[in-house]
């Protein structure tokens, strides 16, 4: 074989093997091995309100205790949207307390309920 087929050969070879991909960003190819997004939002975009995401976190830890009438010695009653707006302050510093008077007293909600409970804040505290 003579010098220039060699060259043609070998850039040939190169192109080649250039185009191949071993590469699992490929998005014909699944990953093998996801890992998983902590904190899935399909809606990221999406507003936290009120009437879809917080009522129901109130009404099963808060209401034993902030119900009407109220029990165990809870100074408010947490039974309306409007209740709840107006106490948001103390509810995030009560859920948030690591030491004495964590609420509820059952324990510390998990940590992504209480971020919800934030971000409604955050999101600008909206009914529905």
């Amino acid at each position: 074989m003579n010098m220039k087929n060699l060259i043609y050969l070998l850039g040939f070879i190169l192109i080649f093997s250039a185009c191949s991909s071993n590469s699992t960003d490929d998005v014909s190819s699944p990953d093998p091995d996801p890992i998983p997004n902590p904190n899935p939002n399909p809606n990221p975009t999406a507003k936290v309100t009120y009437d879809a995401d917080i009522k129901s976190i109130i009404s099963n830890n808060c209401l034993n205790c902030h119900g009407n009438p109220r029990q165990n010695g809870a100074p408010t009653s947490y039974t309306t949207f409007s209740q709840v707006r107006n106490g948001v302050d103390g509810i995030i510093n009560r859920i948030n307390r690591t030491g004495g008077g964590v609420m509820p007293p059952s324990g510390q909600m998990s940590s992504s309920t209480r971020a919800l409970i934030q971000q409604w804040k955050d999101d600008g505290l909206l009914e529905n």
